[in-house]
């Protein structure tokens, strides 16, 4: 059995961040991963992050997943990549499956970093090949170099689906439209106006009533909507061979619940996720959460707060004084909350407050 003073479930953005924070304390870091790719989500994203300099401003996704990965190679921090994390159980023991069957370790400090699931949509003809969602789609384009289709229709207005979309036209596919359902765009102008500025036609107010095909998507028929509900008489037809469904994310809080931690539902960060203080920590005080599983959010917000969760968790350990740990925490939410301002991020931080009242309220809502 393995034994490490703090255990991470994820090698995305939150994970990597919280390991080099925690081991440039000195703690003895183990990060399990059940992709055979470190990065996450970071390593298919070829756009340019913006904002501040701090934050990675005019650096390409996968850019700054290679700079993590170099920082935890130089601090010893121990990735093994391919291992699923199948459970977390009694003074903090976690299994995981590797080459030579299932596998323990044993950690002082757990850090939770383990992302969040793609929503999908069931109306009639969603099982047809040609369906998917919109990362598996830029899975697909980005790191594979396939394309998924040659006219592809995006469900979802969000930051998500107006990337995604712009990168299938990087790749030379046709961007038939960008359907939402909402009668405004979701994500952020700079992205639809790439979009717009290409000829891509948005249908807002508009929604999926079925896709059709024999052995694939071959057509997709369009609905208007009034106040979300179906205008009869207002459907039309699309010719597609691909639909990308760019609606959403869930938090992965399954081993967060085999941990104990309590729960709270928050639909505008994603549904349910563990309850948490200001520290990243959970009501198991050995158990730790950042980036989407404490709240769907962006990769610049779940580094922050991974490195928030690996500080407090060396904190815990003795690995740093309580005066210079709050230095450093000070620091990071001060990033936090410049993330979160402005019309979209202002929701964000709200909902973030609202979880930690709930907290020290003792849960209660």
């Amino acid at each position: 059995m393995k034994e490490t003073d703090i255990l991470i479930v994820g090698a995305g953005p939150a994970g990597l961040s919280a390991g080099i924070a925690a081991a440039k304390h000195g703690a003895k870091v183990l990060v399990i991963d059940e992709n055979r790719k470190p990065g996450g989500q970071l390593f298919k994203q070829i756009h340019k992050f913006f904002g501040s300099r701090e934050h990675n401003a005019g650096v390409r996704g996968f850019r700054i997943g290679e700079k993590l990965l170099e920082e935890t190679e130089a601090l010893q921090v121990e990735v093994l990549l391919g291992y699923p994390v199948y459970g977390i159980f009694e003074d903090n023991l976690a299994l995981y499956g590797s080459a030579n069957g299932v596998q323990s370790v044993k950690a002082k400090k757990l850090i939770l970093a383990t992302g969040a699931n793609e929503n999908n949509l069931c109306i009639q003809g969603s099982t047809l090949p040609g369906v998917m969602t919109a990362g598996a789609a830029q899975t697909m384009v980005n790191l594979h170099h396939v394309q998924p289709g040659s006219r592809v229709v995006m469900v979802g207005s969000g930051n998500v689906g107006l990337i995604v979309s712009y990168q299938m036209l990087q790749a030379g596919i046709d961007v038939v439209a960008v359907v939402e359902a909402a009668p405004s765009i979701g994500g952020y102008g700079v992205h639809a106006n790439k979009l717009r500025r290409a000829g891509v036609p948005f249908y807002l107010s508009h929604t999926i009533n079925r896709i059709m095909g024999e052995d694939g998507v071959q057509q997709v028929e369009l609905v208007e909507l009034d106040h979300f509900k179906p205008v009869p008489g207002t459907e039309m037809i699309l010719d597609a061979d691909t639909v990308c469904m760019a609606v959403g994310l869930t938090p992965m809080v399954e081993l967060a619940r085999m941990a104990g931690c309590q729960m709270v539902e928050i639909p505008s960060l994603g549904g349910v996720l563990p309850l948490h203080d200001e520290d990243m920590c959970t009501t198991n005080p050995d158990v730790y959460i950042a980036g989407d599983i404490s709240g769907v959010e962006e990769a610049s917000t779940a580094m922050e707060e991974g490195r928030l969760a690996g500080i407090a968790a060396a904190e815990a350990l003795g690995y740093l004084s309580t005066e210079c740990a709050a230095q450093e925490k000070d620091a990071i939410r001060a990033r936090l909350n410049t993330l979160r301002s402005g019309d979209f991020g202002q929701k964000r931080a709200d909902a973030k407050e609202q979880i930690v009242n709930y907290f020290h309220q003792g849960g209660k809502q």
